[in-house]
């Protein structure tokens, strides 16, 4: 009872803290651009909503993908593509990207959650390198040239995006819209029933829950949320390439959300960014960036094997010796 009482009466001091971090991270977050260079920390938070839309996938449900570069490069080409031809505005174009990836996760959702483990890693791979053949041959894709020169246009017929900070706020809007939507679902009824699969399938059947429907609701909201950051990315930096829908793109999401720490919220923020400013501060040095971040990945493999965030979060929840 002394155990249970002393959890009650922490509770309140945890939302305390957890809102204090939040309001500094936020205020952290606003002043970056005046101390970092803007574009950087931009192509951070787009890689940073794409890890967090995988981990809702993988860290909620324990459905591991390597498909996740079909949405992300995906919504990537649509949003270029209604930009830069059909002359939309920003976020619309945007919008439709996110829209694109929910449908194209629909499709690949749907064939993909009638399998599990390695068998529906192999499905969502094998249809991730179909959607990329496709992306390589169709023209509106421009083929290996991707669709270059995209505009940013001005946001809502007002803001001119071409200005870095009105960019930079654009974008962190964005990744402050899909993030704080990736937490409502993760606390919310349907996410608890999203738990309750990762833990144990069987008993949420038993208990009569719609499982596949349940992961396919999950399997969309990802892929929209992906899509949202890939078209946000299209905007930032101004082109759809092939590299937006190849494997490797797959791969480095999957690296980012390892090792910041699966299943945590703010675990896949910090791995991309780690993964992000190695290969922007390495690209100029003759040191191979891909053999560094292996490397970092092997040692969080074998001593951190729950993530950055997640090895500390453990650490936390630690109580000293002889507490009652």
């Amino acid at each position: 009872m002394a155990v249970g009482t002393e959890y009650l009466a922490e509770q309140p001091k945890l939302r305390t803290s957890a809102i204090v971090l939040s309001a500094v991270a936020i205020a952290a977050l606003l002043a970056a651009p005046f101390f970092f260079y803007p574009v950087l920390v931009m192509s951070i938070l787009c890689f940073a909503l794409f890890a967090c839309a995988f981990n809702l996938l993988i860290g909620y449900v324990g459905l591991l993908s390597f498909g996740h570069a079909a949405f992300f490069g995906g919504a990537a080409y649509f949003t270029a593509h209604a930009a830069k031809v059909w002359g939309w505005e920003p976020l619309a174009a945007i919008l439709l990207g996110a829209a694109g990836a929910a449908a194209m996760g629909l499709v690949m959702g749907f064939l993909a959650i009638r399998r599990q483990g390695i068998y529906f890693a192999m499905i969502t791979l094998a249809l991730s390198q179909m959607f990329a053949f496709i992306c390589l041959q169709v023209p509106f894709t421009h083929g290996e040239d991707g669709i270059q020169g995209v505009p940013r246009g001005y946001l809502l017929g007002i803001v001119d995006l071409n200005q870095p900070l009105a960019m930079y706020y654009f974008t962190l809007a964005i990744f402050l819209f899909g993030f704080f939507a990736i937490w409502r679902i993760v606390h919310s009824p349907f996410g608890n029933i999203l738990k309750a699969i990762r833990e144990n399938e069987r008993r949420a059947v038993s208990l009569g829950y719609r499982v596949d429907r349940y992961k396919l609701g999950a399997f969309v909201m990802s892929a929209a949320l992906a899509g949202l950051a890939g078209g946000t990315k299209a905007i930032v930096f101004q082109f759809a390439t092939l590299t937006d829908v190849a494997w490797q793109m797959s791969g480095e999401v999957i690296l980012m959300t390892l090792l910041g720490g699966i299943g945590t919220m703010i675990g896949p923020v910090v791995g991309a960014g780690l993964v992000i400013t190695l290969q922007k501060y390495l690209a100029a040095s003759d040191f191979p960036v891909t053999v560094l971040i292996g490397i970092i990945f092997v040692i969080c493999v074998l001593l951190f094997r729950r993530g950055i965030v997640g090895e500390i979060l453990e650490f936390m929840k630690r109580k000293p010796k002889g507490t009652a």
